[in-house]
């Protein structure tokens, strides 16, 4: 007589290898996040130690993460200018079309801020021929070249705009002196060529 075949049994244990999972990715998202912000306030002088501090995590699970600087620094990168690219998408849904490329350049300013500190380290990873460059070359400019185009559809800037020749005049806040007054200025050039880029725009052109 055949054998009925052992009821199915399913597993009902809870997955404890889920928390740990979701643990690290926090703590790798929270590195990155406070890492990024000490890079743009304090360069080389960022201290890994005092990073994984305020990540509230030990200077070990910062290695486990990243081994070396150069591999947080590159991680940093990629995160800066990916949340630059989606902040052009987000922005453009819900500010009118000049406001969304005005604000877009703000946030183009503190990546160049937080790139700038990682300077060192990003020549580094220059040097030994990483993909970091040739995966994320492109894509800021694209971003960019949406906003202008929306804002010259829609009228609120000028039609003769050039999105290179803009991010010629944002990258050079790169090379500008560094300075406690360097924030300050960077922000100061983004008014002067949004007021630029808004002088005799359809909309407000009254000739």
């Amino acid at each position: 007589m055949a054998r009925k075949p052992l009821p199915e049994h399913k597993d009902t244990a809870p997955n404890h290898s889920r928390r740990p999972r979701a643990d690290a990715r926090r703590n790798h998202d929270r590195l990155i996040e406070v890492a990024a912000q000490a890079f743009a306030s304090h360069g080389t002088a960022a201290s890994l130690e005092d990073i994984a501090r305020q990540a509230d995590v030990g200077i070990g699970t910062l290695y486990r993460h990243f081994p070396s600087r150069e591999h947080l620094v590159e991680a940093v990168y990629r995160h800066e200018v990916e949340a630059l690219c989606d902040a052009a998408e987000e922005l453009a849904s819900r500010l009118a079309p000049d406001h969304a490329l005005e604000e877009w350049m703000h946030r183009f300013v503190g990546y160049i801020a937080t790139k700038r500190g990682m300077a060192d380290s990003l020549r580094i990873l220059l040097n030994s021929n990483s993909k970091l460059f040739a995966d994320s070359y492109g894509k800021v400019p694209v971003a960019l070249s949406g906003l202008i185009e929306r804002a010259v559809d829609a009228g609120s800037i000028r039609t003769d705009v050039d999105s290179t020749d803009v991010l010629h005049a944002l990258s050079g806040t790169y090379s500008m002196p560094n300075s406690p007054e360097w924030h300050d200025r960077a922000r100061r050039l983004v008014g002067l060529l949004m007021d630029g880029l808004r002088w005799r725009a359809p909309k407000t052109d009254s000739h």
